[in-house]
């Protein structure tokens, strides 16, 4: 029987790093907020699950910079596992919790390149236990490789099957799975971990245009209730842009919950400036109980999967987009990829185009690549 404990997920202050290097400075911060989230929140029930929330180690300095991906590669992203990791575990073992954390990551099959990693080490021995590959990246400015990015090799290495996409750790305090910020805004990517077996499942942080707007809760509570399972959704503290910033700034906006497998809020903090943390009790048993003895809002077990197949016949967005190249820079992942996307759904009918409609000089110059030596490669588009 797994005793109902309390989750704790940071809201924590970061920097974001030009050198891996500067990671340290974050670690640091996150061993000061673990200890006293820890034993304070220990006070109701014992902590067994700590989240840092993604961005938590080196920022976002890839994306609001626009960096090279190649050069970022290789100076700021870390290895899972490795020195970062080693230091978690620590922390994991210090404090008798499982520790789940992210971090632009490499991978020893596509040199030169790196994901966006989500992993969760055990308080066992300190070990990393599970590792989940970013599916999807905030899209427009993210520079993070996805498998979805890399299709062919990705499934010759891992196989075309749900552990090779949503992972799940199967621990004492129950199924543990990821999914990252604009992982959560697609509700196939929930579905994915649930169908998987995952009972909590931890996200976040989401930047404050999708909190200010209420997406954010909504997504967090739509998640848990379609699949009935446990979100963590941590948010992130004040941001400084680099280590050597002196203004920190909320571009996060606060809303950090966790929900139940009821779509319900067992704690939220709306609170966004500064560092602090979130704390709710995680009862597993009770959702198990639910899982098996509603007749109703148990979803899952009335999925009419062949229906459902038919919405994801046609292919839309372009597997393999990075298999042969780095991944676009933000002026050319809207000129050719962005615009394209919406032309395709345009053509098919799904959408209708709004009156007066004129075609972008983005997609004139996209569709005019061939008259350049020079121009980025174009996905091919089913």
């Amino acid at each position: 029987m797994i005793e109902p404990y309390q989750a704790v997920g940071l809201i924590q202050s970061m920097r974001g790093i030009r050198r891996r290097e500067e990671i340290e400075w974050n670690l640091e911060h996150i061993s000061h907020m673990v200890k006293a989230a820890s034993w304070l929140s220990s006070m109701d029930l014992p902590v067994r699950l700590i989240c840092i929330p993604e961005g938590g180690l080196q920022g976002f300095t890839d994306e609001v910079f626009d960096l090279d991906h190649e050069a970022y590669a290789r100076e700021c992203a870390i290895d899972v596992p490795g020195p970062e990791t080693e230091y978690l575990g620590r922390l994991a073992q210090q404090w008798n919790a499982y520790v789940i954390a992210q971090a632009k990551a490499r991978h020893p099959e596509f040199p030169g390149r790196f994901f966006n990693v989500g992993f969760v080490i055990e308080p066992e021995d300190g070990s990393v236990i599970l590792k989940h590959h970013k599916l999807v990246p905030l899209l427009p400015v993210e520079h993070s490789l996805t498998p979805h990015n890399v299709w062919d090799r990705w499934t010759e290495l891992y196989g075309r099957r749900l552990d090779a996409f949503y992972p799940v750790a199967d621990t004492e305090i129950g199924r543990i799975g990821i999914m990252m910020a604009n992982e959560a805004s697609y509700p196939e990517n929930a579905r994915g971990l649930a169908m998987n077996g995952c009972e909590i499942a931890y996200r976040g942080p989401y930047p404050a245009p999708g909190v200010m707007s209420g997406m954010f809760s909504v997504q967090n509570r739509a998640r848990a209730l379609d699949n009935n399972m446990y979100v963590i959704g941590m948010n992130l503290g004040t941001y400084f842009l680099d280590k050597d910033a002196t203004i920190p700034i909320d571009t996060f906006s606060g809303g950090s919950q966790i929900v139940d497998y009821r779509g319900q809020i067992v704690t939220e903090v709306p609170y966004g400036a500064g560092s602090t943390w979130i704390a709710g009790t995680i009862d597993i048993e009770a959702l198990r109980h639910f899982r098996e003895t509603a007749q109703w809002d148990n979803w899952m077990k009335d999925l009419t999967t062949e229906q459902y197949q038919l919405v994801y016949e046609q292919p839309i967005y372009p597997k393999n987009l990075y298999l042969e190249r780095p991944p676009y820079r933000h002026a050319e992942y809207r000129a050719h990829v962005a615009q394209r996307q919406v032309r395709l759904l345009q053509d098919r009918g799904v959408w209708a185009r709004p009156a007066g409609t004129v075609r972008t000089p983005e997609v004139e110059t996209a569709d005019r690549r061939g008259q350049r030596d020079d121009a980025p490669a174009e996905p091919r588009l089913s």
